[in-house]
């Protein structure tokens, strides 16, 4: 059996080059994609369950991934070609003027279960903000979420910022979510610290809402886009029938998009 794995911790990595080499190791046999920064790692694999659970142990034998969260999902279909392990400044790129270095103590957003995210969004002070592209809200979203209407994660900052000031004038308090929670946890901590912001963020992002609540289409509406060949998951972590096209269609750049999204299916 097949499984899509998705993962990442914010911890300080003194030589990402020598954890990189290693993790390039672990994951022969694996598909996917990881990248590693001095803030952390961040992955998503492909492979069987065995070869899955054999990673997981290696990884989180070592201390400073100790108590790493994982999110599985079903693979009808390859959704990688390779395997790849790449160093970066960053393991999400926000798009900040400064971004927090690593090691340093984070003071983002408050998590929340899934649970207690679906009694947050349904009270009256809260906007429900989506931490996603515009394309990946258009597939599907929690109900009653604001869409930033970005194009890309780094335009996120710009939307804040210009209604921080009405959100605080409101007494309003912010509940965000992303695909898996990487996206908001980088950015909750400049929400409090910089804009002044109360901010809530949905614990593992919306595939840990799928994957805890079986009643999740109370609460979601659509498909949930993800970053791989399967395009987009429903609320019981399946793949669906939705192609690139159906996502990318009214994009500005769908062109671009459309063409990527071709070379990884043709990869896989």
């Amino acid at each position: 059996m097949r499984l899509h794995l998705a993962f990442y911790k914010f911890v300080d990595l003194v030589d990402p080059q020598a954890v990189a080499a290693w993790l390039r190791v672990l994951t022969a046999g694996l598909q996917g994609s990881i990248l590693v920064a001095h803030e952390g790692i961040n992955g998503v694999l492909a492979g069987d369950a065995t070869a899955l659970d054999d990673f997981k142990q290696a990884l989180c034998a070592d201390p400073r991934f100790a108590g790493l969260r994982f999110t599985p999902s079903a693979c009808t279909r390859e959704p990688f070609g390779r395997m790849k392990v790449h160093v970066r400044p960053e393991i999400v790129s926000v798009g900040l003027p400064v971004s927090p270095p690593a090691g340093r103590t984070r003071t983002g957003g408050n998590a929340v279960s899934p649970a207690a995210w679906r009694r947050l969004i349904a009270e009256d002070d809260v906007v429900v903000l989506d931490n996603r592209n515009r394309f990946e809200f258009r597939l599907g979203h929690f109900k009653g979420a604001v869409d930033p209407g970005v194009s890309h994660f780094r335009d996120f900052p710009r939307y804040v910022e210009a209604h921080a000031a009405g959100w605080r004038a409101e007494g309003r308090r912010v509940a965000m979510y992303c695909t898996g929670g990487i996206r908001c946890e980088k950015t909750s901590a400049w929400m409090q610290e910089t804009l002044g912001l109360e901010v809530w963020q949905l614990d593992g992002g919306i595939l840990n809402y799928f994957q805890s609540l079986p009643d999740a289409e109370r609460d979601w509406q659509g498909q949930c886009f993800v970053f791989d060949n399967r395009i987009a998951l429903d609320t019981r972590l399946q793949p669906t029938a939705t192609t690139p096209e159906q996502v990318y269609g009214a994009e500005p750049d769908a062109e671009w998009r459309l063409a990527r999204a071709r070379r990884l299916e043709a990869s896989a």
